[in-house]
């Protein structure tokens, strides 16, 4: 047995409680990381699920499910790859599936459903995800304490000035905790390191058993976790709230685990998810959702970075990207040298408004015909204000033909991504038309 397979083996072999049904790692059931497979849940921007499931074809290599249930996909890995389900840049929020009812017999009345709710937590196989639930708080614990290092590091003061002496051990130490993530941030945009990640992950997991041996020297009593239950539910034909679902359910899981119930600072967020008569049951993987990850200021309209990965997906591009501000209505570009436009276009709500919309979308699309590259140019186009959009394309059908419309929920909003192609029509400025000379659109933005 290798040394990260003994030392995997004997992190998940430590008992989440005393008195909670204990969760046994032998040789025969996990044998090595890579050999624990489990299913991972994902939530995505609703209308982005195939895009989330071709990324996670792509970088995981495993196949995917998207769920009847909008805004969901579903995918099964091993252990060793659950750092790298935390790179994908087009999910919201993971979780590892405890077990999942496709069709799942509702009772007629709601006593009854509540019951067997109660009866369905003694039953559940919880010992698998609670293994890679207890992985991945790892992770998180590694990452806190590096954050504290980090902060304790910058305030290191010049005494009589004379610097500060530091421990070089600690120095390796913080060294090497940066390199585990900065070779998982990097992992996509360099495949070769790919052993590398594997590695560092595996000496992740048995410092991480080395910080619970000590942890359970200085603690006498053992902690109890905290908990709480999510239910959401979705579907005009059941007979109970989310509310009841949750409280039921969640009672039986404390009855369980012995576990401790606390709304807002828990260990542990039990999911329910029902969606007509689909029922899965989770454990979150994810405190927040991970599209605050690159996002370092938000303003009145961010646009949420995993929205932004699905728009950038539909040309299938991958240029560098860097970030200037100039005029959308007046382009500093020469006409037809650009290849494929990208834009989140204002709503009308928090920034500027619906009525300015019909003078700014015109006036948008007239400017991205001129430097679009005619019959081979495209553009990917947010906006919720469909109707705007409909009426200012219809006036520009010479020059953009729409090849796609993809529907999304946008902070509760129903939006929809417009993919255009640029016409082979080269672009005409307006002032040059018949019956439209002296004409110019103008942009009061």
């Amino acid at each position: 047995m290798c040394d990260i397979e003994e030392a995997t083996n004997q992190l998940l072999d430590v008992n989440l409680h005393e008195n909670q049904k204990s969760v046994q790692v032998t040789e025969s059931d996990l044998g090595s990381e890579s050999e624990l497979l489990v299913t991972i849940g994902a939530t995505v921007p609703t209308g982005f699920e195939q895009t989330a499931a071709d990324e996670v074809r792509e970088k995981l290599g495993s196949s995917c499910k998207i769920s009847r249930d909008r805004g969901k996909i579903y995918f099964v890995i091993s252990v060793e790859s659950l750092a790298q389900v935390h790179c994908l840049r087009s999910v919201d929020n993971l979780f590892v599936v405890v077990q999942e009812f496709q069709d799942y017999q509702f009772k007629q009345t709601k006593e009854e459903v509540l019951k067997d709710f109660e009866d369905l937590a003694g039953k559940l196989p919880w010992s698998n995800p609670l293994k890679v639930w207890k992985i991945n708080a790892s992770f998180k614990k590694k990452k806190a304490k590096r954050k504290k290092i980090n902060q304790n590091s910058s305030k290191e003061k010049i005494n009589n000035g004379q610097e500060v002496k530091i421990d070089q051990r600690n120095v390796k130490k913080e060294f090497t905790s940066h390199a585990l993530d900065s070779h998982i941030l990097d992992y996509y945009e360099n495949p070769a390191i790919k052993e590398d990640v594997s590695t560092l992950v595996g000496d992740d997991l048995a410092s991480c058993k080395d910080e619970t041996d000590e942890s359970s020297k200085e603690e006498t009593e053992p902690q109890v976790l905290k908990f709480r239950v999510t239910c959401n539910r979705a579907g005009e034909k059941h007979c109970f709230t989310s509310n009841e679902a949750a409280r039921d359910f969640g009672g039986a899981v404390q009855d369980y685990f012995k576990w401790k119930a606390d709304m807002t600072n828990f260990d542990v967020e039990v999911l329910l998810n029902i969606h007509d008569n689909e029922v899965i049951v989770g454990i979150a993987l994810t405190e927040e959702s991970l599209h605050r990850r690159n996002i370092t200021h938000f303003g009145p309209t961010t646009l949420r970075s995993t929205l932004a990965y699905g728009m950038l997906s539909k040309p299938s591009w991958g240029l560098p990207i860097d970030a200037v501000q100039w005029d959308i209505c007046n382009l500093p570009l020469r006409t037809g040298s650009v290849d494929i436009i990208v834009t989140d276009l204002p709503f009308g709500k928090r920034m500027g408004s619906k009525k300015r919309n019909w003078n700014l979308y015109p006036a948008c699309l007239r400017e991205m015909s001129r430097v679009c590259t005619p019959t081979t140019g495209r553009a990917v186009l947010l906006t919720q204000d469909t109707k705007c959009f409909t009426k200012a394309l219809s006036g520009m059908r010479h020059v953009w033909r729409k090849v796609d419309t993809v529907w999304v929920n946008v902070g509760g909003l129903r939006a929809a991504v417009y993919v255009l192609i640029r016409t082979p029509q080269a672009f005409v400025h307006p002032s040059e038309q018949d019956g439209e000379r002296g004409t110019l659109w103008q942009c009061k933005e």
